[in-house]
């Protein structure tokens, strides 16, 4: 069993971006009736013709286990939800199931994965939408282990 850990900014900074309001650099615009959360993260695209792409992932749900890692060798992949459910982030620093971390992310957070960052798709508790900003090259961009065994959790 792996122990699940919340997700802040301190704790994921070796696998990438902790995306949210709270403690992001803000200013008013639009005479005072939007404020702006600027900057949030920054998209790697690495390779050739590369570009960033945006896009929706309909996310639904699966079993608390892993036995599988896939990392995005030449670009960065950043997920944002559209909704106040809770959701996994589950990452690795190398493609070893033995060093698994699992965050438990709050709704209004999302996650920006480093170029590299070794990481379990999308895994939520119910149907979930989610803003994805990919990036599409010529180069493959993703690929993926596979193990003999699984890790799981509990809520």
């Amino acid at each position: 069993m792996v122990k699940v850990e919340a997700l802040t900014a301190e704790a994921f900074a070796p696998f990438g971006d902790v995306i949210e309001v709270a403690g992001a650099h803000q200013f008013e615009i639009n005479d005072g009736f939007t404020t702006r959360v600027h900057d949030l993260f920054q998209p790697d695209l690495q390779g050739t013709h590369t570009r960033v792409l945006i896009n929706f992932f309909l996310g639904r749900p699966r079993p608390l286990s892993v036995s599988m890692l896939e990392c995005h060798p030449f670009g960065s992949q950043a997920f944002i939800p559209m909704s106040e459910q809770d959701w996994w982030v589950v990452v690795a620093p190398d493609a070893d199931i033995d060093q698994l971390r699992v965050f438990r992310a709050r709704g209004d957070q999302g996650v920006n994965y480093h170029t590299g960052t070794w990481h379990h798709p999308l895994l939520v508790d119910q149907a979930q939408q989610f803003l994805v900003v990919d990036r599409q090259g010529l180069e493959k961009n993703c690929d993926e282990v596979h193990f003999n065994r699984s890790i799981s959790w509990k809520l």
